[in-house]
């Protein structure tokens, strides 16, 4: 199976198709689809898309890593990571 990245544009490109607008508009659209789950998310809230899955902040904890290059230890603070769960029709269309 060949691995392909969808990018914004080519998203926009396959979704006004059926809606018969223009890919500005469509761009647009996504773009504020993605500013809300952001802001969403920021805020501390989650977003769920019935049929794709949840978008959800976690809370990564402070940690210890090793700078790769000189070896030194170093204190990665805790942080708040966005984290995905798929829905089950998204995992069921993975495996067909």
């Amino acid at each position: 199976m060949q691995k392909k990245r969808l990018n914004k544009a080519d998203i926009a490109a396959i979704a006004q198709e059926p809606m018969h607008i223009d890919t500005v508009q469509t761009e647009i659209a996504i773009m504020e689809v993605f500013k809300a789950i952001g802001g969403a998310l920021a805020e501390g809230k989650e977003v769920s898309i019935s049929g794709f899955g949840i978008f959800y902040p976690y809370a990564a904890k402070e940690r210890k890593a090793r700078n790769p290059q000189t070896g030194e230890l170093v204190i990665v603070p805790a942080k708040s990571v966005p984290k995905f769960k798929p829905a089950k029709a998204l995992k069921e269309q993975l495996m067909a």
